[in-house]
């Protein structure tokens, strides 16, 4: 009975990311007053749908935990064992976020902090370490190439904040951590970090239905 609940941790991970995803899609459709060019997927915790945006992370968080729990069990260095931790804090980070929202700066700063630089760590640790086992082989080269997308993805987005604060202040405009989002983005401004930060999500989540998928061939 263990044993099969065990092996049922993959398929539950699967359908949480796929969940996840799908929430993700539909809070552009209900919530289209939210430009995706500049408006990050936390800030959609200010409209009309916050249901749908806790959706989302709940989803992704417990799919990470899950994902994490089945992978103690494949990984044996001590390096990879922390990767495995870090993908637990990042989904304890996620889910966290879907209770500290945006308009909870403290908390929502605290879940990003948990769940967003731990993940280029955990992935790269954990795939470059399963990479390494025969059984692994055939999944080896995307699961390292979905993790070094994690890290570049992150690396952009702070390129990309950066970029545009500076952008925003040049234009006058407050920004601050009081300050309430502009309304529009001013002539002459770069912002794309919205479009960057959805980059870093799909990433993320396709880095652990890929590798939950791989756990379920090995075990076929």
């Amino acid at each position: 009975m263990e044993q099969m609940q065990k092996s049922n941790l993959p398929n539950i991970a699967i359908a949480s990311s796929a969940i996840s995803l799908i929430s993700l899609l539909l809070l552009h459709f209900v919530s289209p007053e939210f430009e995706p060019n500049w408006r990050m997927v936390s800030e959609y915790a200010l409209g009309n749908h916050r249901w749908l945006v806790s959706l989302f992370f709940i989803f992704w968080g417990l799919s990470s935990i899950l994902l994490a729990a089945t992978l103690w069990n494949h990984v044996s260095s001590r390096a990879a064992k922390v990767g495995v931790i870090l993908l637990f804090i990042s989904g304890v980070g996620a889910s966290l976020a879907a209770y500290f929202d945006v308009s909870q700066p403290m908390g929502h700063g605290i879940a990003g902090l948990l769940g967003i630089p731990t993940v280029p760590i955990a992935t790269l640790l954990i795939s470059y370490h399963l990479s390494k086992k025969p059984e692994w082989f055939s999944a080896a080269k995307t699961m390292k190439l979905l993790a070094h997308g994690t890290w570049i993805s992150l690396l952009l987005m702070v390129i990309t904040m950066f970029v545009m604060m500076s952008g925003f202040q040049n234009a006058g405009i407050q920004m601050g951590p009081d300050s309430p989002p502009p309304s529009h983005v001013p002539d002459g401004v770069v912002a794309l970090v919205g479009y960057v930060n959805r980059i870093l999500i799909l990433v993320d989540i396709f880095w652990l239905i890929y590798v939950a998928k791989a756990i379920k061939n090995i075990h076929k």
